[in-house]
């Protein structure tokens, strides 16, 4: 399991009882939103470990609502979500799973559905203090914590790849945070991390994000 600073867990301003599974959970709901879109017709949320034996008690149901709102942590209408949601037609249900051993016990499966494309999913887990690592989305595992935006990319093992990227954003005179790969050895598939210094302008997503080398791209801005 990852290690965290005290820096990591250090509470936000948010409406409790608990920063861990009503703060942090409003903010993977929300991460997901972000990484998925709004245009989603229902969402399930897959609750794993200590989220699915507390989240009534704890207010977990009602901040992941909120998350899928668009509500930071702070916000008071996370108390009356379910009605809000309810005004709104989006249709959600909450379901108890065991998604194995190697995820934390505050951790949330989020499964978009759509009208007119497949299933969406992200997987995030509450590391205390309202902090949050989005651990995997529609299969693809990664670490974003949500400290810089982050370019996300998937494609079959080439050459040339990393630079592309590199070189586009150094060009516009973008700091690179952080990069990591990670290979699927079986598939010959590479994905991408890349955390950037600040957002990622409208003529970069289109050059990065819809080049035709890239199988699958995402791009989390914070």
């Amino acid at each position: 399991m990852a290690e965290y600073s005290a820096f990591d867990v250090l509470g936000p301003i948010m409406i409790g009882p608990s920063s861990s599974h009503t703060a942090g959970a409003c903010r993977i709901a929300r991460t997901a939103l972000k990484i998925c879109g709004n245009d989603f017709k229902s969402v399930d949320f897959l609750l794993h470990g200590s989220f699915a034996l507390t989240y009534k008690g704890h207010g977990t149901d009602k901040a992941l609502i909120g998350g899928i709102l668009n509500f930071d942590t702070d916000d008071e209408r996370i108390r009356d979500s379910f009605n809000i949601a309810k005004e709104k037609g989006i249709e959600y249900s909450f379901k108890t799973t065991d998604l194995g051993e190697k995820y934390h016990p505050n951790t949330v499966k989020i499964v978009f559905h759509y009208e007119n494309k497949p299933d969406e999913y992200v997987i995030g887990t509450s590391i205390g203090g309202g902090a949050i690592t989005i651990v995997n989305i529609d299969g693809m595992e990664i670490d974003f914590r949500g400290e810089f935006p982050t370019i996300l990319l998937q494609y079959d093992e080439q050459k040339g790849a990393v630079a592309y990227v590199s070189s586009l954003l150094a060009g516009n005179n973008y700091n690179i945070e952080s990069i990591n790969t990670k290979k699927d050895k079986l598939k010959n598939i590479v994905t991408l991390t890349v955390e950037i210094d600040r957002e990622l302008s409208d003529n970069l997503k289109d050059a990065i994000l819809k080049a035709d080398r890239f199988n699958i791209t995402k791009y989390m801005g914070v």
